[in-house]
């Protein structure tokens, strides 16, 4: 579920980033948001 959540978030981002949308901000937002995911999700596999 937590990957899943974090690809969708990381394909947004690059979407928005090709479609140079005016809500940089947010993008980047949802970035940092997949990325905590998956850091989160990483040290929950190996504990």
């Amino acid at each position: 579920m937590l990957e899943t959540i974090a690809l969708v978030l990381i394909i947004l981002w690059i979407l928005g980033l090709v479609s140079s949308t005016t809500m940089g901000g947010f993008i980047h937002l949802l970035l940092v948001i997949a990325i905590i995911v998956i850091l989160v999700r990483v040290i929950q596999g190996r504990g």
